[in-house]
């Protein structure tokens, strides 16, 4: 009896051995499937951000036994949704606003990706606005993710840098480039907060502009061909007839774009897009472009409208100054091509080694190469980085631009500080022709001197000692 009984034991916990392995190789298969589909599991979830703890509560934890420091089941509960935003980040549905429609998200997709199928991929859901560490040589910086959230990002990082030099409340005096790294964590928050409102803001045409947050519950149930994200549908959006208004309330729900876990860029674009409103976009857009972001190399990435749009407030999808009604030719249009219309605070330089060995390079206008301050978003061999002066009188007075200082950020963890290049646009001449013909054209032709070269032609660019980058 005995000996049947310890069988029966074996054979029960053998089974129950196999039915634990044969679900873990289940788990096992579902990894892989989800790996190749570029939704890295472990990465992908939720994490709730650090809570402040006060010196009395770690008193207390000390003394706690191990078995009081198990994991709330509400945070386990967080784990096991891939992409889920963490209550901390979540508002309350009482706070105001009004849910988004079925009708409205339809319409935000087909302008977002041209149809209403498609949703953002992992890298665009991590990403959210972090600055570097405070009071340090990069304080005023972001970093910048690698994918197609990159160019939202420094385009904000663009009107970061307006703030902290050229609009905050402060004496005049301290706006320079040694202000930049004595930001606090404080101030890095109204930096960010006075960015993303001055962005909706002109987006809105200074009448008006709109903050989209995420709510607990789902606001509506979806149509058949459109695919849930889990997030867009949680919408709730606050509109303001006043900028400080806008600015006050990004700032109170500062969290909701800077911390991990709250999908901070998309909120903001989505935010963009309501701001500036549907029926807007598709006027600003011409043939040539339909919505706004493109796949390419299994990662979404900003089309010239977005950018436009970032920086000037109108999703232009070119950067000519104007309207273009005739061909090279001089043949009328089909339909016209918008470009820009006006100069705005914050410019714009593109350079491309490909596109300018093939001749193909696009002449980017007088509105966005001479913007009312100095400060530049740059594109430079599809990749973004920001190129600023914290002197106000550099694009206004003809004379300060013989000799002067620009100051250039790529936003990636790399660059340990704000790397600054001479440029010397009148006792040297620079010719492409000069120096040695051999090696790398890079070392030769850095990228970023002929992108300055678009704006100041000619100019001498010295690096100071830094290695050139872009």
């Amino acid at each position: 009896m005995w000996m049947e009984g310890s069988l029966q034991s074996a054979t029960q916990v053998n089974t129950e051995m196999d039915d634990i392995l044969s679900q873990i190789a289940q788990l096992d298969k579902w990894r892989e499937i989800f790996n190749t589909r570029g939704l890295e599991l472990q990465s992908c979830f939720a994490k709730r951000p650090p809570e402040r703890i006060k010196p009395e509560e770690e008193t207390e934890d000390v003394s706690r036994s191990s078995t009081s420091a198990q994991t709330p089941t509400g945070y386990i509960n967080q784990l096991m949704v891939p992409y889920s935003i963490p209550r901390s980040l979540v508002v309350s549905p009482s706070l105001g606003g009004h849910p988004v429609s079925p009708e409205l998200t339809m319409s935000l997709r087909k302008i977002l990706f041209g149809n209403t199928f498609q949703i953002f991929n992992y890298e665009w859901k991590k990403s959210f606005f972090k600055f570097r560490e405070p009071h340090s040589n990069l304080s005023y910086a972001l970093e910048a993710e690698r994918g197609g959230a990159r160019a939202v990002q420094m385009a904000v990082q663009a009107h970061i840098i307006k703030y902290l030099l050229f609009t905050r409340p402060v004496d005049s005096e301290c706006c320079t480039m040694k202000s930049l790294g004595e930001v606090g964590e404080k101030e890095q928050e109204r930096a960010l907060a006075a960015a993303l409102a001055d962005i909706l803001w002109t987006a809105g045409e200074e009448h008006t502009a709109t903050v989209s947050l995420v709510t607990p519950e789902c606001c509506f149930t979806p149509h058949l061909d459109y695919k849930l994200d889990n997030f867009t549908e949680k919408l709730q959006l606050f509109s303001f007839k006043k900028k400080e208004d806008t600015r006050k309330f990004i700032y109170e729900h500062i969290q909701c774009f800077n911390e991990e876990g709250s999908h901070g860029v998309i909120l903001f674009l989505y935010s963009l897009i309501f701001s500036r409103s549907i029926v807007r976009l598709q006027e600003d857009l011409d043939f040539t472009t339909t919505h706004l972001l493109h796949l390419g190399l299994g990662n979404f990435g900003c089309r010239q409208a977005l950018l436009n749009l970032l920086m000037t407030g109108r999703a232009s999808p070119n950067v000519f100054n104007g309207t273009l009604l005739y061909d090279e030719d001089g043949s009328p249009l089909a339909q016209p091509l918008h470009g820009i219309l006006a100069r705005s605070d914050v410019g714009y330089l593109q350079w491309s080694r490909e596109q300018a060995e093939h001749a193909k390079l696009p002449t980017v206008g007088s509105m966005l190469k001479t913007p009312k301050l100095p400060i530049w978003v740059c594109n430079i061999n599809g990749t973004y980085s920001v190129l600023f002066s914290p002197t106000r009188s550099l694009l206004s007075d003809w004379k300060m631009e013989h000799l002067f200082h620009l100051y250039f950020y790529n936003g990636q963890p790399t660059q340990c500080s704000t790397a600054m290049l001479t440029i010397d646009t009148h006792s040297h001449h620079w010719e492409a022709g000069s120096g040695d013909n051999q090696g790398d054209p890079e070392r030769r032709f850095p990228s970023l001197e002929m992108t300055i070269r678009t704006k100041w032609e000619g100019a001498a660019i010295d690096w100071n000692g830094t290695v050139p980058f872009f």
